[in-house]
């Protein structure tokens, strides 16, 4: 059991995941990721994303520090449940970013909020 992180750009198609953008990820047909779930509302909002985006280097633990306020935000606690459910049916559940840094970017807040509860 567990989550797991990946790009998009790598997944095989090979295990139930869900996509965690707020965007569609560039060059990817939505043919492709046709049996993903795109839960793009657990995704950072568009004003945090692009803060962060102005300056990646030096914003990043205060923008985990705000994605992780925004995920207290019921709509959010209903998307975080959604992928706990998923996840206890599934077994394993890899979470998908187009994101070049992984482990720079929304997902290591993600992953820890998740797992808190």
């Amino acid at each position: 059991m567990g989550y797991e992180i990946q790009r998009v750009y790598s997944y095989n198609g090979d295990k139930p995941a869900v996509l965690v953008d707020r965007l569609w990820p560039r060059g990817v047909s939505k043919t492709k990721l046709s049996e993903v779930t795109w839960l793009k509302e657990i995704a950072p909002s568009t004003a945090l994303r692009e803060w962060f985006h102005q300056d990646r280097t030096n914003r990043f633990t205060e923008f985990c520090h705000r994605y992780e306020q925004e995920l207290q935000q019921p709509s959010m606690q209903n998307a975080l449940t959604s992928l706990r459910q998923t996840e206890q049916k599934q077994g394993k559940l890899i979470l998908l970013t187009a994101a070049k840094a992984i482990d720079h970017c929304h997902l290591p807040t993600l992953l820890k909020v998740l797992k808190s509860k």
